[in-house]
Order: structure tokens, then C-alpha cells, then sequence
């Protein structure tokens, strides 16, 4: 017990749920870099859209994390990045243990089990970088069709992934609830902003969260659809989804919306970067 009450003990006491001031830094580094992945991926899917030569393959976090390796000092801002995410990811798992102190009930739940998906996401991104950094770019990152077939292989392998479908689409529905209730302001500290500026942190919430949850939830489609036929060819990762989008009846228009919707995510992460209290 005697740990838990020192780590309750520093997120009173910090500036955030954060353990400690290293990690809050660290963070918020983190979080920076997660915006300008999310900048990174909006501008691949508009060379896809536009077909610009030299275009990646990957409008991914994969093609992001290449592109910031091909940079001067992009290895160091990767690995600094990393190191980051893996902070951000702790300073979510101890918001979902003792953080939230300014609401109660079932916000506080419901906020809690948000703090967790959270640092599975950091984790996951942390994760490609550094199987980047291992790599040096080598072709020996994992797909998602790879890991979709590797699941179908296993026993009772179609039920795992449908479950694993919804399970992304359920943290689909969640993105686009917090995009509609702008339940995102809850965790930061606005005070000392404007009403101007407050409006544009809110505006590029609403709009990066609705256009994350939308590819995701496409991503989701496809894995069940994966599922459904025991074909991991039918899988696909952010990429795949966002070709998806751009194949539709609405075409190349909806995937620019898109793209500029994750555009908005990346500058919404930079204001919650300066901001962020959970």
C-alpha cells in the first residue's frame, strides 16, 4: 500500500495525474510527437489522393515514422518520441488509478477506462517506432494483415478476430462520443486561454476525434469482415482504411476531409500537450 499512497501523493501534488515531473515532461514530448504523426499521415493521404510522384505507400503511422527517419536528426527525434509515448502511457495508467480527483461516479469511471485505452495506444505507436528503429527500415514490420493471419490460425482464430473487430469498433463508437460531447475538455486546463482560442482547441477536438473515429471504425470493418470469410487478406491496418475511404462512392473528396480531420487531431495534440491536467 505504501507505494500506491506516495504515487496518490505526487498527483495531488503535481501539475498533473502524472507521476512525478519527469514523467509529466516526458509526456507532453510524447504527445507532441503523436501530433506531428498524425500531421505526417494527413499530408501521405493527400499525396494518395492527388497522386504526387514520389508518393509513400504507407499513409500510416508506419510511412509517418519513415518519413521523420529520413529528416536530419530523425532517428534521435524518434527514439526521444518513443521514450515519450512510454512516458505518456505510464501517466495514463496512473490516471486510471488514482487520477480523475475532480469528478466522481460514473464520469470518473468512464474517464478512467479512456485513460487506459489511451495508453494502449501510446504503447502501440511507442511500439512501431521502436520496431522501426530495430529494423532500420527493413521490411520486417508487422501488418496488420499479418497479424490477422496469425490470429486465424490459432484455434477458434475467426472468433478471436471478430472479437477483436468489435472491440475496435467499440473504441470507434467511444472516439465519437467524446468528439460529440467534447468530453476531451474535461481533461485540460484552459483558464488562462481566450474565447478565441478556446473555440479553435475545441473546433480541431470535435473534428480530429470524428475523423479518427471514422477511420477507425472502417479498420474495424475490415478486420470483422477478415473474420467473416477466414481471408486476412480482407485485413488492413490505418492505410488500408484510408484507401478504403477513398474508394468510396464519395471518392477522393471524403478521404481529403479525412485527411484534414487528422491534420486537426495533430494540431489538437499539441494544444493538449501544453494543456493536458489528466
Amino acid at each position: 500500500m505504501r507505494p500506491l499512497i506516495r504515487l496518490r501523493r505526487l498527483v495531488r501534488e503535481g501539475r498533473s495525474d502524472a507521476p512525478g515531473s519527469t514523467v509529466d515532461v516526458l509526456g507532453r514530448i510524447g504527445l507532441v510527437g503523436y501530433g506531428v504523426v498524425h500531421l505526417i499521415v494527413a499530408w501521405l493521404a493527400l499525396q494518395v489522393v492527388f497522386g504526387m510522384p514520389g508518393a509513400s505507400p504507407d499513409a500510416d503511422a508506419d510511412g509517418a515514422v519513415a518519413t521523420i527517419a529520413r529528416t536530419s536528426g530523425g532517428l534521435f527525434a524518434l527514439g526521444l518520441v518513443a521514450l515519450g509515448l512510454a512516458a505518456f502511457a505510464c501517466w495514463q495508467l496512473t490516471a486510471a488509478a488514482t487520477g480523475f480527483r475532480w469528478v466522481e461516479g460514473a464520469e470518473r469511471v468512464r474517464k478512467r477506462i479512456g485513460a487506459v485505452a489511451k495508453a494502449i495506444a501510446m504503447s502501440g505507436l511507442a511500439a512501431v517506432v521502436v520496431d522501426y528503429l530495430a529494423e532500420m527500415g527493413t521490411q520486417g514490420a508487422t501488418t496488420a494483415r499479418g497479424v490477422a493471419g496469425d490470429v486465424l490460425a490459432l484455434p477458434a482464430g475467426r472468433v478471436l478476430l471478430g472479437l477483436a473487430a468489435g472491440a475496435i469498433l467499440v473504441i470507434a463508437g467511444a472516439m465519437t462520443y467524446t468528439g460529440v460531447r467534447r468530453t476531451f475538455l474535461g481533461d485540460l486546463d484552459l483558464r488562462a486561454f481566450g474565447p478565441t482560442a478556446r473555440g479553435a482547441i475545441e473546433l480541431v477536438g470535435i473534428v480530429g476525434h470524428l475523423a479518427r473515429a471514422l477511420a477507425l471504425g472502417v479498420v474495424g470493418v475490415l478486420a470483422g469482415t477478415a473474420a467473416l470469410f477466414a481471408d486476412p487478406a480482407r485485413a488492413g491496418g490505418l492505410d488500408a482504411a484510408l484507401r478504403t475511404l477513398g474508394r468510396t462512392a464519395l471518392g477522393g473528396g471524403l478521404l481529403v476531409v479525412v485527411a484534414a480531420g487528422f491534420a486537426a487531431f495533430g494540431f489538437f495534440c499539441f494544444a493538449d500537450a501544453a494543456t493536458r491536467r489528466a
